[in-house]
Parts: C-alpha cells; structure tokens; sequence
C-alpha cells in the first residue's frame, strides 16, 4: 500500500470517528424519541448517502399491515407517537413481505409492480437495503434506505448497518419509555397530591380553645399522602379527647387506612369515652373491614382531659407512649398497653389515669419523630426527645418548635423517611 493511500484512508478514517462521535453526543442530549430519529437521519446520511429513506412499522398491526411512519420525501415529519392516526396504512406488497421477513435485505435491481400498494414510495428507485429493528424478538420497525442507482449498497457492510440501526433503535425505546414512565409519575404525583389534600382536610382545621390547656400541633407526611392521624374530640363536662394514630406502611395504602381510622373514630355512638371503649370499638371495626393482605395494622393512643379535674385517663394500642413531663422529670405514659388496632380479634383494652398540675407538659409523637435518621444511620430516639421536653417550661408551640429545631440538627440533609407528627399539652395555670 503505498504511503498517499495510507494518508488518504487515515484522514477518511479520522473523518468517520469526528461524525460518529458527533452522533453520539447529539444522541446523549435528546429526550424526546421524535427529535432524536430526525437528528439522527439528517447526521446518519453522510454514512450511508441516499436518495430516499423510508420508515415503516408493524406494532399494534396483523400481517400483512404496516404503516409509513417517515418518509425524507414528505414536506411535513409526522410524529409517530403523538399523531399516530396520519401514518399511512397500508396493506401487502414488497414491504409487508420485507417488514414481516424478520431479516435484513439488500436488493440490488428493484423492480415495481404495478398493483404494488407502497409504489409511489419506492418508484424511480433502483436499489433498496432493508434493516429490520426488532424488539422481543420480531422486527416491529424498519429502515429503508433507497437509491436510484443500482448495485448502490455494500453487501460487505450489512452487519454493522444491521447492528448500528438497532442499537439506535433500543435508544429510541428507552426514551419513548422514559417519556411514558415520567408522564404515569406524574399523573400518579398529581393524585396522591389531591390524596394528601382530601388526608389534610381530616385533621382538625384549627386547634381548639380548652380553658385550661395550652394546645399545639404539628404534622408532616414523608410523601404526598401518610398514615399520621390525630384528632381532638369536644365531650361532656368540659372533657377533651385526645386521639393520635400511625397506620403502618407510608403512602397511599396507609392514608386510606388512616381516612377509614377517621371515619370509624367520628361515628363511634355516643361521645367516644372512656378510652378504652373507643379503642376496642376501633379495633373491632378494623379487623372486621380491614384484615387484608399484607396485613396492615393502627397503633393508637386516645386519652381524656378533665381541665377541671386536671385528670388525664388513657388506654393505648401499641403506640408510643407520650412523654409526660413534671418539673423536669419525663414520665412516659405506659401503665396499659395493647396490641395495634386491627390485628387480634376481640381485643379488650384498659384504662389508667395520672393527676395534672399546672405547668405540666404531655407531648402525643408518632415513631417517625424518635425514628429520625442522621447521615451515620443512627436514630433521634427518646432520650434525645426527653431531654429536650425536660429542658422547656414555655408554651406548647415553643416545645414543638425546639423538637423541631433538634430533628432538623440531628438530620443535616438526611431524607423524611417516616410521617411525622407532635402533639403538645401543656396545663396552664
């Protein structure tokens, strides 16, 4: 080989490299599989110079139909998967014999039928190569390419035509799923949004003013919707319940358990006391309505306050006992217990009592407060909360607001994983 044909194939070879490079950064930039096709022919005909190209699919189609989803001659692109409807559809001829062939084809003398159906694509073309571009195992599309000289495609270069289209091909697949996907999340995003919404309304709108007591609050879901419940009922005498709930699970699944919670809570006959009763009327509903698979539980805490009395009676089913606080001495309330709503049927549960005296502070908590996560993987825990609650003697927002202030210190960047929720107490004077 003499040296000014080596210089020649180099310089060649060089200029393939800088094109296809250019290809396949263009291709890295696209999102949208339209785009992406269009860049990738105009880039594409340097490699393999055509007079025509011509694209066909058979997805969704019986033999022996397919339509025309591009073609270089048409004046206008159509989007084959936005303006499906203006594909032309055809129906037998070369094509569909091509297309349902399943292999790759190069025909070196193209002769036209007259009843061909695809001929007034293919006339005044004299050679044709057909790449098949399979997906699970059928060739659901194909590239034509079309001269209108004869003998104008290499046989020799086949296999790499054959093996580059379709690598282009899953590419195309993968944004056409993307774009699928990201669309299903966020149509899936907007409705538990609204589900979140609808879940938010349950909550009570605004605190109550209860002579005696200073009250506050504070929720957050991990996701759009979660499974938190807490809720405040006026009774006689003067009373308050006071209800706070955690449906296992996160998400949609535990915001309906959680909306079904509320709804069997604020149909209880009678006015829901005392705490026992409630939570054994819960426990019973659920597990007659709810017992599903995988099995989904409510731990729950209800207590009654008697301002007068300065009497706090509770029963709980599983959950985490508030912190009862005392001149600086945390008391957790857990003299009774049971099983979380839903899980044993006929469960009984029991009641206790504590005496309150001004000043004192019960914080009502869902796991998801104790069970914050720092970057190192170590959780908040109760002895973190207690010594911030034995260190407060303000009001009950201002306790919530120091919780908070030490979660978000505790955490750094670390993600909600878990649905919040707090619930202060505190007896005033």
């Amino acid at each position: 080989m003499t040296k000014p044909l080596q210089e020649e194939q180099a310089v060649e070879s060089d200029e393939r490299v800088r094109r296809m490079l250019e290809i396949v950064r263009e291709m890295s930039t696209q999102t949208d599989p339209h785009k992406m096709v269009t860049a990738f022919g105009e880039k594409f005909r340097w490699f393999l110079p055509t007079n025509a190209r011509l694209s066909l699919s058979r997805r969704d189609l019986r033999h022996p139909q397919y339509r025309i989803t591009r073609f270089s001659e048409w004046d206008k692109t159509i989007n084959p998967w936005q303006e499906k409807s203006k594909l032309p559809l055809l129906s037998g001829g070369m094509l569909a014999e091509l297309i349902y062939g399943d292999q790759p084809v190069i025909i070196d003398d193209l002769q036209i039928d007259d009843d061909e159906p695809a001929a007034e694509y293919l006339r005044g073309y004299r050679s044709l190569q057909a790449i098949p571009h399979f997906d699970r195992n059928e060739s659901i599309n194909m590239a034509i390419a079309l001269s209108c000289e004869p003998n104008a495609f290499s046989h020799d270069q086949l296999a790499d035509a054959l093996l580059i289209n379709n690598l282009f091909g899953r590419a195309t697949n993968n944004l056409v799923l993307s774009a699928q996907l990201r669309k299903v999340n966020e149509e899936l995003d907007m409705e538990l949004k609204t589900v979140g919404q609808i879940q938010q309304s349950m909550l009570p709108c605004e605190l109550p003013a209860i002579p005696g007591l200073d009250v506050a609050a504070y929720y957050q879901t991990a996701r759009r919707a979660g499974g938190d419940y807490y809720d405040l009922f006026p009774l006689p005498n003067d009373c308050w319940g006071i209800f706070i709930a955690d449906v296992s699970g996160h998400g949609t699944p535990a915001a309906v358990l959680m909306a079904v919670t509320h709804a069997m809570a604020h149909s209880y006959p009678g006015p829901p006391m005392p705490p026992c009763e409630l939570l054994t009327h819960l426990n019973s509903k659920l597990f007659d309505r709810c017992n599903m698979e995988p099995v989904m539980f409510v731990t729950a805490f209800y207590a009654v306050v008697d301002p007068q009395s300065k009497t706090l009676t509770y029963a709980s089913a599983g959950h985490n006992p508030p912190r009862w606080c005392r001149d600086g001495k945390i008391t957790p309330l857990d003299s009774v217990g049971g099983v979380p709503l839903g899980v044993v049927e006929g469960e009984i549960y029991d009641d206790a009592a504590v005496d309150l005296k001004a000043k004192d502070q019960v914080l009502f908590y869902t796991d998801g407060i104790t069970e914050t996560f720092n970057p190192d993987g170590d959780t908040f825990g109760e002895k973190r909360l207690d010594q911030i609650i034995a260190s407060h003697s303000g009001s009950a927002t201002e306790l919530i607001d120091m919780i908070l202030d030490g979660l978000s210190a505790y955490a750094i960047d670390h993600p909600i994983l878990d649905d919040r929720t707090l619930l202060s107490v505190r007896v005033t004077e």
